[in-house]
């Protein structure tokens, strides 16, 4: 808003302009300042894993009253909009409302799987009828603990792409990324050995872990990790990569978690099985660069802690022992 004019007082004309002037040149440099200090720093995504550092937030729904005032030569409508209270993510980690008592994967009757057929149309209608099942298993402990929830996307990737986390091609692992499930069918159809069989197990139990992903996404943990690697310094920095550790541990022990209610008959015993052994094959090896997803025995050790005990406040990482997530 502009300064308004000063009124002038007879025989006192050069006071007044050095005034004005005055004062106009503190207003810009006063501008100057807030607007150098408007812009907060950001927590940076968590980029080099893969995921994002944003949380959801359910839109507001809005009232809209209108009032309509009719005058010979004007009409005006003004409308107000109030939004209406519901579940918010919590930015925090290890005091997450979704590690409360009483909070895990619920039983269901049964989940149909189609039969696999490893081709990336047939892995996309295998996954895409797994996910009604874990999200069935899964929304009752955000109602209990009072947290937004909304069902996960699922994208197949077969050529490069770019998305609000970076960009990835079809030759990586899967990619979580704001409420989105990326899929790399080729990669995991010619990831194959002695030790690593194309079992229907191995993209079930890839799946859990992108949920549990999700799971950290819809609870504001995702968030808050990313801030916390920021004020660390980085997520490549010592305490970053810690962080990270714990973020991906916590989502193996979540997919454990996902894979728990299903064992019960609702899916083929031998699924579980090579599910939970795909996950402990997992992990940093001391041929990558960064120890950022822990060492497969605690990968193996996480997914069958959150397997067995089916509780949430189990499988939170945010408050383990540095050991537990190396």
């Amino acid at each position: 808003m502009p300064y308004p004019p000063l009124p002038q007082r007879k025989g006192k004309g050069p006071l007044v302009a050095v005034v004005i002037v005055g004062l106009l040149v503190l207003g810009v440099t006063t501008i100057g300042i807030v607007a150098a200090n408007s812009g907060s720093k950001s927590a940076s995504d968590s980029g080099n894993a893969g995921y994002s550092s944003y949380t959801y937030t359910p839109e507001p729904t809005t009232t809209t009253t209108e009032t309509t005032t009719t005058t010979e030569s004007s009409k005006r409508s003004t409308s107000t909009s109030t939004p209406k209270a519901g579940p918010k993510a919590v930015i925090a980690l290890g005091d997450n409302p979704i590690h409360a008592a009483g909070l895990g994967a619920f039983n269901i009757d049964g989940c149909a799987l189609p039969s696999m057929d490893y081709s990336p149309a047939g892995q996309d209608r295998f996954l895409r009828a797994s996910l009604p099942c874990i999200e069935a298993m899964w929304k009752p402990s955000f109602e209990r603990a009072n947290l937004p929830y909304q069902p996960v996307e699922l994208v197949m990737v077969t050529s490069q792409i770019t998305n609000t986390c970076g960009s990835m091609g079809p030759d990586r692992t899967a990619m979580y990324c704001d409420g989105t499930i990326y899929w790399t069918p080729n990669h995991y159809a010619n990831e194959q050995g002695s030790a690593n069989p194309n079992h229907p197990g191995k993209y079930l139990g890839q799946l859990a872990h992108e949920y549990g992903h999700h799971i950290q996404w819809l609870s504001g943990i995702l968030r808050a990790a990313s801030q916390a690697q920021y004020e660390k310094g980085g997520w490549d920095t010592p305490e970053g990569l810690d962080l990270n550790r714990r973020k991906e541990l916590q989502a193996t022990c979540f997919g454990g978690m996902t894979l728990a209610p299903l064992s019960h008959g609702a899916i083929p015993g031998d699924v579980i099985s090579v599910a939970l052994t795909d996950a402990g094959n997992r992990g940093d090896y001391p041929i990558y660069p960064n120890r950022d997803h822990g060492a497969p025995e605690k990968n193996a050790a996480w997914v069958n802690h959150g397997f067995k005990s089916n509780e949430t406040s189990a499988c939170n990482t945010w408050v383990a022992s540095a050991a537990d997530v190396s």
